[in-house]
C-alpha cells in the first residue's frame, strides 16, 4: 500500500520570516542604542522613557512605510513581467512553447520529452508555468506589500518593547549595561530563531546579529558620553 509523501518546504517561510527578523532586529538595536546614548548623557530617567517610546513608534512606523514601499516596487516589477508574459502566449503561443522547451532542454531533458512536457504543462497552466520557469516567480515567494508592512511594524515594536521594559525596572546608574546586556542576549536568541526557522546553520546568524548589535550600541553610548560630557 503507499503512501502519499508530503513536504513542508521553508521557502515558503521566506516572505514573513525576512520581514519578522528584519523588524524585531531593528526594534531590539535601534531602542537600545537610542535608550544606552541618552541615558549615557546623563539625562533623567523620564527623558529616557520618553525617547525610547517616541522611537518605538516611529520605528514601527518607518518600518512599516518602508517595508510596504520596496515590496510594492517588488510586486509591481512582478506583475508588469506576469502581464507582458500574458500577452506574449495570447499573440506568439509557438514561439513561447519553444522558448520552454529549450528551457526544459538547458536542463538536460531531450528534445523530443522536453517539448511533451512543454505542451502538457502549456496546457494545464501556461502563465504559471512560464511564471516559474522563465521569470522565477512562484506563488510561494512572491511579493506581499501588506503582509510585509505588518509583519514588519509588528515585530519591530514587539523587539523595542524588550529594552523598554529593561530600562523601566533598571537602576539609572546601571541602566547602560543592564540594557545593553539584555539586548544583546535578545538579539542572539532572536538570530538563532531566525536560523532555525529558515533552516539554516544557527551559530554564523547568531553572531552576525550579536556583533551589529554591539557595535551600534556602543558607538551610540560612546556619542551620548561625549555629549554628556560636553554639555
Amino acid at each position: 500500500m503507499s503512501r502519499l509523501h508530503t513536504e513542508n518546504h521553508l521557502v515558503e517561510r521566506i516572505g514573513w520570516l525576512r520581514a519578522a527578523v528584519l523588524g524585531a532586529n531593528d526594534g531590539i538595536v535601534s531602542t537600545a542604542s537610542l535608550i544606552a546614548g541618552v541615558a549615557a548623557s546623563n539625562a533623567t530617567q523620564s527623558a529616557i522613557m520618553i525617547a525610547g517610546v517616541a522611537g518605538l513608534v516611529a520605528g514601527a512606523m518607518s518600518m512599516a512605510a518602508g517595508e510596504y514601499v520596496s515590496v510594492s516596487s517588488q510586486s509591481d516589477t512582478e506583475n508588469a513581467d506576469l502581464a507582458r508574459e500574458r500577452k506574449e502566449l495570447a499573440e506568439i503561443p509557438e514561439q513561447e512553447l519553444d522558448e520552454l522547451t529549450n528551457i526544459y532542454v538547458a536542463r538536460g531533458v531531450e528534445k523530443g520529452l522536453a517539448k511533451q512536457v512543454a505542451i502538457q504543462l502549456t496546457a494545464k497552466d501556461a502563465l504559471g508555468t512560464h511564471a516559474r520557469e522563465e521569470l522565477g516567480i512562484m506563488a510561494q515567494t512572491q511579493a506581499q506589500p501588506v503582509v510585509a508592512a505588518l509583519t514588519s511594524a509588528a515585530t519591530f515594536a514587539v523587539g523595542a518593547a524588550i529594552p523598554l521594559l529593561v530600562a523601566l525596572v533598571t537602576p539609572g546608574d546601571k541602566l547602560v549595561v543592564v540594557v545593553t546586556a539584555a539586548s544583546l542576549v535578545c538579539l542572539a536568541a532572536l538570530g538563532a530563531i531566525g536560523a532555525r526557522a529558515g533552516g539554516a546553520g544557527m551559530l554564523k546568524p547568531t553572531l552576525r546579529v550579536t556583533f551589529w548589535g554591539a557595535l551600534a550600541m556602543a558607538l551610540t553610548a560612546a556619542i551620548g558620553h561625549l555629549s554628556g560630557t560636553a554639555v
